[in-house]
């Protein structure tokens, strides 16, 4: 898609009211945003809006000055920031904590010969992981020299944060000078049934008869911040027109949800010159790839109709008689009317809106043109989150550009080392493929959430730390991880039925093999495990140790302690219950006295000890000298 670039050049004074723009309000209150993008520090523009230091959202690239500041009014037009590929990657993003909702997006892209190379980059912008912005060498000679403001509405993303990236198309650098975001209406320009699935990108919003206004570059309110271009540029100069306006008439119907839009709109218009029978064109640059969505505002400004009939004409896009249209019998006099079509298959560059005169001469006060771009497919989010995740840890150099979606948009390859494939979820990770990178991080325990990850080579790097559970997944069929200084022990988890390379050769790894990793040799496929001194329990491996193994008990060794402490505890119950619990017939009582004061109970314990001493005395006794028992007789 082409950008349509118009440049707005307006040298801007005064003050504008808080209350009549969202920006003011901050982003702690809103989630409005003002980056000078390139700044050192925070400021307020003589218009009263505060912009921040992009150091907080921008993920590298560096700082810029445009050749002639002094032709830029406005100071956050004059700082940019450029992303040159050798050191940014190929894709950088700004990263903007935008809770779900709709946005307006505002960028203003310059050049003005800031590197001395007289050449004008080529780069693409995406919002929301989509596509939204071409920019193309060579620029048309005054965007180039004065820059271009580009804007937008789309939907944010799940995540806590929205990106907004810039992709280097050969060995261009890409370039911005400001960044600028509003929250807009959910149910703005048919957000009910649009605004979900949609990115409205603007081709046009004219306002006609009058001059460009809007928060930013005058004094004038616009709920959105939108800004109004003058129509000049846009009409079809072949036909003749007039300018009236509201003559200080009060407008009703403006500045109303859920679009709001400005009252200023529909103060002053545009109609035909000349004779009665001219026609109003105005001739739109479109891409034919895309359907758009065409707003048309009017307001029956002139006193001299007061009756449904004496204004009446057709609406004419593309060719196309859509409508007829009679402004006073729709709403009277001085008040706001809007209307608003799609229009679709468009088979060329340039698509003509025109009001054809049936009663009267036709009338306009507003144009809007937006191309409908579909959003894109995006990453699974706990896949996307797990990514993120995985570039802090494995600590991903800058050059690689790992920023923004991992998979979107589809234009744009994935990540570096990353491959995606579309499911009916989303977009999946597939591949991870980060050899000989330079890595020195270690795996987070997110891998877990790749659960369609087929090949992962983290080969020839210098990743540290132990195996995560998470590498156990089910999809995976290839893993290489050879010549790193991963620890520890191989989880049982790796070494599913789909396994069929597992190379974690010339690391640090200790401690048995899992069999069921070692298995994938057994059944025909490739296993190298060599250059682990500490493995063992495997064919080609040396046998684990019984009990002992680097200066510690192993795990074998640990449950027999625990095997033999439990033994020992049980053997000692038993003495325990023979010496001192189990009493045969002539034991003596241990149980204490329940009342030591009592005679009787001294007396009975004395008495029980006696009678025993006697029963053994007379046994004694009745033994003969032989050794036999005597049946109570004398010899």
């Amino acid at each position: 898609m082409q950008l349509l670039l118009l440049p707005l050049l307006v040298a801007a004074v005064g003050l504008a009211r808080a209350t009549d723009d969202p920006f003011l309000s901050g982003a702690p209150a809103n989630h409005s945003y003002n980056i000078d993008c390139g700044g050192a520090a925070d400021f307020i523009s003589v218009f009263g809006r505060r912009w921040l230091a992009d150091q907080f959202f921008s993920a590298g690239g560096a700082a810029g000055m445009v050749a002639e500041p002094h032709r830029f009014p406005q100071p956050q037009e004059r700082t940019l920031r450029f992303f040159p590929p050798s050191s940014a990657g190929k894709s950088s993003c700004y990263s903007l904590p935008l809770p779900p909702g709709r946005y307006y997006l505002r960028l203003f892209s310059v050049y003005d010969n800031y590197d001395s190379k007289l050449r004008t980059p080529s780069f693409d912008v995406s919002a929301a992981a989509t596509l939204v912005l071409s920019f193309r060498s060579p620029w048309p000679e005054p965007a180039s020299r004065y820059g271009a403001y580009s804007d937008l509405i789309f939907p944010s993303a799940t995540s806590p944060t929205s990106d907004i990236c810039f992709y280097s198309l050969s060995t261009d650098a890409p370039v911005v000078a400001s960044i600028e975001v509003a929250p807009v209406h959910p149910l703005a320009y048919d957000g009910a049934t649009t605004g979900a699935d949609l990115i409205l990108v603007n081709y046009g919003r004219l306002t006609c008869g009058n001059n460009l206004f809007g928060p930013g570059f005058t004094n004038d309110s616009d709920a959105f911040s939108r800004v109004w271009q003058s129509d000049v540029d846009f009409r079809n100069n072949d036909l003749n027109y007039d300018a009236i306006t509201a003559g200080g008439r009060k407008i009703f119907g403006s500045n109303q949800p859920p679009n709001y839009f400005p009252t200023k709109l529909y103060t002053s218009a545009i109609t035909t010159g000349g004779d009665a029978s001219n026609e109003i064109e105005y001739l739109m640059p479109v891409d034919t790839r895309m359907s758009y969505m065409v707003w048309l505002h009017f307001a029956e400004i002139d006193a001299g109709i007061g009756s449904a009939g004496q204004r009446v004409f057709d609406v004419m896009l593309a060719g196309k008689n859509v409508t007829r249209i009679d402004i006073f019998k729709q709403v009277g006099g001085f008040t706001a009317f809007k209307w608003t079509y799609i229009v679709e298959n468009l088979t060329s560059s340039t698509m003509s809106v025109k009001l054809v005169p049936v009663v009267g001469r036709p009338i306009l006060c507003g144009l809007e043109n937006y191309a409908m771009v579909p959003l894109e497919t995006r990453t699974v989010p706990n896949q996307a989150a797990a990514m993120k995740a995985l570039k802090d840890s494995l600590k991903i150099p800058a050059r690689m550009g790992w920023n923004g979606d991992p998979c979107a948009p589809r234009t744009w390859d994935a990540w570096e080392g990353v491959t995606c494939l579309r499911k009916d979820k989303g977009l999946v990770i597939t591949q991870l493929d980060l050899a000989s990178q330079g890595l020195k991080g270690y795996i987070a325990d997110e891998i877990s959430h790749l659960t369609d990850l087929v090949s992962l080579n983290f080969s020839y790097n210098s990743l540290t730390g132990s195996l995560p559970m998470g590498l156990g997944q089910p999809s995976l069929v290839t893993l290489d991880l050879s010549s790193n200084q991963f620890t520890g022990s191989i989880p049982g988890t790796i070494g599913s039925s789909k396994l069929q390379t597992a190379l974690l050769n010339n690391n640090q790894l200790d401690g048995q093999v899992p069999e069921r990793l070692y298995s994938i040799g057994v059944h025909g496929g490739v296993i190298d495990l060599s250059g682990n001194k500490g493995l063992c329990g495997v064919p080609t491996l040396p046998a684990c140790a019984l009990f002992w193994e680097k200066g510690g008990l192993n795990k074998t060794g640990k449950i027999a302690l625990g095997a033999s402490l439990g033994f020992l505890l049980l053997v000692t119950l038993i003495v325990v219950y023979i010496l001192c619990i189990r009493r045969g017939p002539y034991d003596y009582d241990f149980e204490f006295p329940q009342d030591l004061t009592s005679i009787s109970a001294i007396s009975a314990k004395r008495n029980r000890y006696q009678r025993a001493k006697s029963v053994m005395l007379a046994e004694m006794e009745a033994h003969s000298p032989d050794g036999y028992y005597t049946n109570g007789g004398t010899h």
